[in-house]
């Protein structure tokens, strides 16, 4: 049993970096798709389309800011805490990268149309990036007590 309890500590430590980097491929796949396409449709723009499906790619840093926080050695008594704490925040970095993807595949879409709404289209995509930032910052904090 005691075995099990120290695999759910290590579980916990590498889950955010795993979790995060989904959620950065598939949010960066979506907005990357959609900057593709917006391509075929305007003659000019193109570098600030592939930056904006870069965006979801920062839920990878900080999953592994988190996971070097929570990196030590894994006992009996820290383990449910690293579990804790790793894979709740890794959820939270995984969801809000493909959120954020899916919001700058909507900024990108809406503003190969309408190139004057650029700025204001991509404040969905920073709005889930906020909550992404939240989740980083709560991991931090309680990383500090287990």
């Amino acid at each position: 049993m005691e075995h099990i309890v120290l695999i759910l500590g290590w579980i916990g430590i590498y889950s955010p970096i795993a979790l995060g980097a989904i959620g950065s491929i598939l949010g960066c796949s979506k907005a990357g798709q959609a900057a593709i396409g917006a391509l075929l449709d305007v003659d000019s723009g193109y570098g600030r389309y592939i930056g904006v499906s870069a965006m979801p790619s920062s839920q990878t840093i900080y999953g592994i800011v988190v996971m070097l926080t929570l990196n030590r050695p894994v006992t009996v008594e820290n383990s449910p805490g690293l579990f804790a704490i790793g894979v709740l925040v890794g959820i939270a970095l995984l969801v809000s990268g493909i959120y954020q993807g899916k919001a700058c595949a909507s900024a990108i879409q809406v503003s190969k149309n309408k190139p004057e709404v650029f700025g204001i289209s991509i404040a969905p995509a920073a709005i889930v990036e906020g909550f992404a930032v939240f989740a980083f910052v709560f991991a931090l904090v309680l990383a500090g007590s287990v």
